[in-house]
């Protein structure tokens, strides 16, 4: 059974998430706030942690960095903090999504789904992937249509691009870290640079570049590939 680690200091909302995780059968954890969040997380070894970033004690991004400071476990942000600002800050220290409040049950258990799915790690081989009619082998860049023949073809800035998303399949990756990752420090605030480069991907990747369905923007945050 999954083991949730669910942290809000609200305790109504801590009470209806706990219920209908439980009745979806995943073990559930709660803390009211962050050191108990950090204890919960070194003596419960949960598999993923849900977390509030408005706690009591210390600030969520806080939280966050301090447990990316020895676990790598799945952490979903659940903020009902309008700044989009400090949801990209949480993305940078390690958070892998977010949930908006207010939120819908199915919502947060979709977003549980697709981080918990997740096989790979940046250090491993992405499996290849589907878009559309389109196969794209990131490990061989290589891509192929559905008769097999050769498909589109990319540019290494586009394939770097590409496979940093892959790595993280339905997971939000910040614009900082796809501009940190793909063209290094000096580009973190060319974010007109990487919206050009994402429009050149829909271009040769989607069936309809004008309303993308693969990869898809998170407006004001970064971008999720959704094979």
């Amino acid at each position: 059974m999954t083991r949730l680690l669910v942290v809000d200091d609200d305790p109504q909302i801590l009470r209806a998430v706990r219920i209908n995780l439980h009745a979806r059968r995943y073990e559930v954890v709660t803390a009211a706030d962050g050191a108990e969040a950090l204890h919960a997380a070194a003596g419960e070894h949960p598999d993923l942690i849900v977390l509030d970033l408005g706690l009591p004690d210390l600030d969520g991004v806080e939280v966050i960095r301090r447990l990316r400071a020895w676990t790598p476990i799945p952490i979903i942000i659940l903020s009902g903090r309008l700044d989009s600002r400090q949801k990209v800050d949480a993305l940078d220290a390690g958070a892998d999504d977010y949930v908006t409040k207010p939120f819908s049950v199915e919502e947060l258990l979709a977003r549980i789904r697709a981080v918990t799915r997740r096989t790979t790690t940046t250090t491993g081989t992405p499996e290849p992937i589907r878009i559309g009619p389109l196969t794209i082998d990131i490990a061989d860049r290589t891509i192929r249509a559905e008769d097999g023949s050769p498909g589109v073809h990319l540019t290494p800035v586009e394939w770097q691009l590409l496979e940093v998303l892959a790595r993280n399949p339905g997971r939000l990756v910040s614009q900082r870290q796809l501009l940190q990752q793909v063209w290094g420090p000096t580009y973190l605030k060319e974010t007109d640079y990487l919206r050009q480069y994402v429009k050149h991907l829909r271009r040769k990747l989607e069936p309809e570049p004008t309303r993308p369905r693969y990869l898809i923007t998170e407006p004001g945050m970064g971008y999720r590939l959704q094979p």
